[in-house]
């Protein structure tokens, strides 16, 4: 299965220049969060699979102008194609007021929901966040701390693939797109990614 991540930034050849190539195969679009949902609309109109979303810390415009023609998997497992995606959004708690932002404890809280349904399901293939776990690739200035609640979630299911965006490659020349966490492939989707499943 061929799967396009995206996240934080819309990218250009899907957006400005629409490049119909940058689609040819793609199975399944994975959107973590901080994207215009018009852009998300307009990716889902040429998309031959689904596309998948959860929200970043900036998208309270998707209660407004939801992204047509895309699911939203906050807080779900989503099942497609025999791959279970299991989506969290949001990254932490760093200002008082704002949509989709969570200190440790409520992201604790979030998952512990979802145990019952992670059971059920016997796990989960791909961790779909906005925000990346704690200590793994995430930024040195609170607002880009990761959740410590991602590591614990890869401790015990040990997903395939973790697949976040929030930390901008652009930041910094040491920001790795891919690494590994032993046995999870962790993706950082900024603008645009594509691997296989």
């Amino acid at each position: 299965m061929k799967i396009l991540a995206l996240a934080d930034r819309e990218c250009p050849y899907l957006w400005d220049y629409l490049d119909r190539r940058r689609l040819e195969g793609v199975d399944l679009i994975l959107s973590c969060g901080d994207l215009d949902p018009r852009y998300l609309s307009f990716v889902a109109t040429f998309a031959h699979g689904p596309v998948l979303y959860i929200h970043g810390n900036h998208d309270d415009r998707y209660a407004r102008v939801p992204p047509e023609g895309c699911i939203c998997v906050e807080d779900k497992v989503y099942v497609h194609q025999g791959v279970r995606i299991l989506g969290l959004g949001g990254s932490v708690r760093y200002k008082p007021q704002g949509e989709h932002q969570y200190t440790q404890r409520q992201m604790e809280r979030r998952v512990a929901r979802r145990r019952l349904e992670l059971m059920r399901r016997k796990g989960f293939d791909i961790l779909l966040t906005h925000a990346p776990a704690l200590g793994l690739n995430d930024g040195e200035d609170f607002a880009h701390t990761g959740f410590s609640a991602f590591n614990a979630l890869m401790d015990r299911y040990r997903p395939r693939y973790f697949v976040h965006g929030h930390i901008h490659i652009n930041y910094g020349v040491d920001i790795p797109r891919r690494c590994a966490y032993q046995d999870t492939q962790v993706i950082n989707a900024y603008e645009s990614y594509t691997f296989e499943y």
